[in-house]
């Protein structure tokens, strides 16, 4: 059994999904390792690690009009009978900074995964995604943590 941990930087295109299926496998392959278990955790408070479809574009795009519907931009409605607008106090860096951090908290910084002949086990239509919560494009460092058998 070997381990090695390692950082690898993406850049994203702003607020979306990044498909980084094929990078962590090559990042498997490159370092040699045949099976065992894939650690991921994001070094940011305002972009997720997500597994889902990658098939039909439109999950998503869904996806994303969701999150929005429940992490709205400036403030949101309290959920009391008064429905009283609520603003955000933590708006420095912008109108998505505090929902980047609510999105962020509501899904994953970490993911686990296992792999197997160099390859990460999905399923058929899965893919490992950086999901950007903020507007403009940013480089997100990722932490890998590979504990595993060598090819």
């Amino acid at each position: 059994m070997e381990q090695i941990f390692s950082k690898l930087n993406f850049i994203t295109n702003g607020e979306g999904f990044t498909d980084i299926t094929n990078d962590l496998n090559l990042f498997i392959q490159k370092n040699n390792f045949h099976s065992g278990i894939f650690n991921l955790t994001s070094l940011h408070t305002s972009c997720s690690l997500t597994i889902n479809e990658n098939a039909d574009p439109n999950v998503l795009k869904d996806l994303e009009k969701f999150m929005k519907s429940i992490v709205p931009y400036n403030c949101y409605t309290s959920l009391s009978k008064d429905k009283e607008h609520i603003y955000y106090a933590h708006s420095q860096e912008g109108e998505d900074d505090m929902p980047a951090h609510i999105k962020t908290a509501l899904t994953n910084t970490n993911l686990s995964l296992s792999f197997q002949k160099g390859k990460i086990i999905l399923g058929t239509w899965q893919a490992i995604y950086l999901w950007e919560h903020r507007f403009s494009p940013k480089e997100r460092t990722i932490i890998v943590h590979i504990i595993g058998e060598k090819s």
